[in-house]
């Protein structure tokens, strides 16, 4: 299940998955075209819905900078 969001008008998908005994999220970025490419932000947490708040919180950060 892949989180679906759009900052600054780029759309930005935050994937995650389990891992061990949590969850690791990914974010990617989706390009015209369908192309998606990764922006570098991960992030982990004990739920699914810890390590996607943790990534966008992350990605939020740096749309800032």
């Amino acid at each position: 299940m892949a989180k679906q969001l759009e900052l600054h008008g780029r759309q930005f998908w935050i994937l995650s998955e389990p891992e061990g005994t949590g969850w690791k999220a990914e974010v990617l970025e989706v390009k015209p075209g369908d192309v998606q490419e990764p922006v570098g932000i991960d992030a982990t947490g004990e739920t699914r819905g810890a390590a996607d708040d943790a990534a966008e919180r992350k990605l939020r950060r740096l749309m800032q900078a």
